[in-house]
């Protein structure tokens, strides 16, 4: 995961023109930016919207535009969830979501929040997907990768293996408030012990692991470092132990011609793409996220991997000009 925190990123953005909103609610903004601006927030006044927005049950434009009346017991909840944010607890925790790729996913301590470079992530993994795939989400936290595969390919069949129960629990929660959890089957496990059933039958493993190396864990914001589960964050030494043990093990599970698509640290690429190529995956390659770094990792596997990875990148294409795509 990027080591910067998350950002909420979905709707209800409050334009250059909008009016000035009443007295009682331009009297709680006001309270909260300085809370938070004293805290050395950033992001003072969009997190004091977005904590009010969501006690008051309005969208952050509705502040402004349509505010409903503030209760003394809403007051209180709302200057509760400020001390809490000025403490440097996610904004997320306290609204208690995030949206990724469309969809909002519950959050919380026990998983990573999600973030925009890992829908990244997620748009490469649609371009190596057959008809009809299985595909596996390593790791799989919120359910957010694997979710957003399901939604997209409603042809394709996810596995989403997690080691956590709470993180497990958290996306059963979504899946099943989404409308996937028919689609999507969640496993408890670590990395592929259970997978056996499916060795050789899978068309695609995606995997956002731990990848910041373990000594710059004390320098990560302290929202992240504090609130976020560090076996989410920690890839050992160098960053990388996860990773390795992902392309080690894959080659036992995927079909062949399968791929690999993996979001890795800054400065992993080179050494993570030899090691790809030292266990037979071949076309490996990289992307770039949307601040340049070289963030993300892919390659097929097997003998026939060449043009099968190049068939499986086409024929998505094919079903979405069919749909009108």
């Amino acid at each position: 995961m990027s080591p910067r925190p998350a950002a909420v990123r979905v709707g209800g953005r409050v334009g250059p023109a909008v009016p000035a909103p009443p007295a009682r609610v331009r009297a709680l903004l006001a309270d909260g930016v300085r809370t938070l601006r004293a805290a050395g927030l950033a992001t003072a006044r969009q997190d004091a919207e977005w904590l009010l927005a969501e006690e008051l049950g309005v969208s952050r434009l509705d502040l402004y535009t349509d505010p409903p009346a503030v209760g003394a017991a809403a007051a209180r909840r709302y200057a509760a969830a400020l001390a809490r944010r000025a403490a440097h607890e996610p904004l997320q925790h306290l609204l208690g979501w995030e949206e990724f790729r469309g969809l909002r996913f519950g959050v919380g301590p026990a998983v990573l929040i999600p973030r925009p470079e890992t829908e990244l992530l997620v748009e490469w993994a649609l371009e190596f997907m057959p008809r009809g795939a299985t595909v596996c989400d390593l790791g799989t936290g919120s359910g957010c990768v694997a979710a957003a595969i399901a939604a997209a390919r409603p042809d394709v069949r996810v596995l989403a293996v997690e080691l956590s129960a709470a993180a497990r629990a958290v996306a059963a929660r979504n899946l099943a408030a989404l409308g996937l959890a028919d689609r999507v089957t969640v496993l408890d496990g670590d990395l592929f012990e259970p997978l056996a059933r499916w060795a050789g039958a899978v068309d695609l493993i995606v995997a956002n692991p731990p990848y910041i190396p373990t000594g710059a864990l004390p320098a990560l914001p302290a929202e992240v470092r504090a609130w976020e589960p560090r076996r989410a964050l920690d890839g050992g030494s160098d960053g990388m132990a996860v990773s390795r043990r992902i392309i080690a093990g894959a080659p036992g599970v995927l079909a062949g011609g399968g791929a690999l698509a993996l979001e890795i640290g800054e400065g992993q690429a080179p050494p993570l793409a030899a090691t790809m190529r030292a266990r037979g995956f071949v076309d490996v390659t990289t992307r770039h996220d949307l601040a340049g770094v070289e963030r993300y990792l892919a390659g097929a596997f097997g003998a026939a991997s060449a043009r099968g990875a190049r068939a499986a990148r086409a024929r998505p294409a094919a079903v979405r000009r069919a749909e009108g795509g």
